[in-house]
């Protein structure tokens, strides 16, 4: 396998950054691209089919790669790979049903190969505006793979606008659909992992009362004001200044307990005054322990480069590609450390990479299961197996 990175601020610079990388011979079959809503898609689609190269893409939150971190533009990643070691799969959800396009997408993937590894990209925004629930699409496509099959990715964003998330390939685009990179698992490898950095802060806690997305009360007690307690925000938010509200729920989310010995990040989106309760990215059932949070120190750049280092080091293996699949979360909180933190990963592995700022993540923990996360930098090499 050979790749490169290429970005651009237009369908003209990428042209003539694909047309440069192509001089030496480089005969790419694969993009992956990441690509700001404000950018012409079908542009670069058929730029690629000019070029005989496969497409596998997702609107971003910004997006980057080796040397440069951009937002409202575009990064691809190119691969060279024999066709017979993977297959580019796409599926929408538009019927509602995404146990039906995962199982259709999944069974795909195994009469392909009997030893599918997939890079998986979904909507971040569901069809009635809200965040999609990642953890479902996590859940019901390792129900349909089995649990010892990998795959690693990312939600789609939308610059922050929060209104509508694409997916797409040479051919297809969906506004609430999959795609995967499946990969032939015996002849390419991937490895990686996801990181959060978010710590808990003081006593467990526990939902008592929810529904849904709607959180009610937490330990017997108004979820709204312990939360704004906690924020010490308790007289300052009101109905009309949720940006404010949103602003610290990205910085201050929850860290919720897994039946795995993991957690995952979940973050109130909003107050509910006529319910007075806690709107939240993903559901918390009723029994759920979880903890508030202090948000990541700096030294969680490198705390993920040194067990990205330690499983390089396990392992004893190199890559020949790199993605990374960064929360949107973390460029705010982490500010310039958040671009250390990805230039980190690509000089350790010393290989081309690209990623985007996601809305959710696909991946697992070091030695976990895999799982969906928020708030996390999930990252995952590839190389073919000589």
């Amino acid at each position: 396998m050979k790749s490169k990175s290429i970005k651009g601020k237009s369908t003209e610079e990428i042209k003539q950054a694909l047309e440069n990388s192509l001089a030496d011979g480089f005969a790419p079959t694969i993009a992956i691209v990441f690509i700001s809503v404000k950018q012409n898609r079908k542009a670069i689609c058929e730029l690629m089919d000019s070029k005989n190269i496969e497409v596998f893409g997702a609107t971003s939150c910004g997006e980057f790669i080796n040397g440069h971190q951009t937002e409202g533009e575009i990064a691809i990643l190119l691969l060279e790979l024999a066709k017979e070691y993977y297959t580019i799969l796409f599926e929408t959800m538009e019927d509602g049903n995404m146990d039906k396009a995962i199982s259709k997408l999944a069974n795909n993937a195994l009469e392909q190969f009997t030893n599918p590894s997939l890079i998986v990209c979904g909507p971040g925004i569901n069809q009635n505006g809200e965040h999609f629930e990642g953890e479902k699409l996590v859940k019901s496509l390792e129900k349909q793979l089995g649990a010892d099959k990998l795959f690693f990715g990312g939600m789609a964003g939308d610059d922050w606008a929060l209104k509508e998330t694409f997916v797409f390939t040479n051919t297809q685009e969906s506004n609430y659909g999959i795609v995967a990179l499946a990969l032939n698992g015996d002849k390419i490898s991937l490895n990686g992992m996801a990181v959060t950095g978010w710590k808990p802060m003081g006593i467990a806690r526990t939902v008592t009362k929810s529904d849904g997305k709607f959180l009610y009360e937490i330990d017997g007690k108004s979820a709204v004001d312990l939360y704004l307690k906690y924020l010490g925000k308790a007289d300052k938010i009101t109905e009309k200044n949720f940006k404010i509200f949103e602003d610290l729920a990205i910085e201050y989310p929850f860290l919720v307990e897994r039946d795995t010995n993991e957690t995952v990040i979940k973050s109130p989106t909003k107050i509910d005054h006529t319910t007075n309760a806690l709107f939240m990215d993903n559901p918390m059932p009723e029994g759920t322990k979880f903890w508030f949070t202090q948000p990541p120190e700096f030294d969680i750049v490198e705390e993920v480069i040194e067990k990205a280092a330690q499983l390089k080091n396990d392992l004893d293996t190199e890559a020949e590609a790199l993605l990374i699949f960064s929360c949107g979360g973390r460029k705010p909180i982490l500010g310039p450390f958040v671009t250390d933190e990805n230039e980190g990963l690509a000089k350790l592995w010393n290989t081309p990479m690209a990623g985007f700022f996601t809305y959710g993540e696909f991946g697992r923990v070091l030695n976990g299961r895999q799982n969906f996360h928020g708030g996390a930098c999930c990252w995952v090499t590839l190389k073919e197996n000589v």
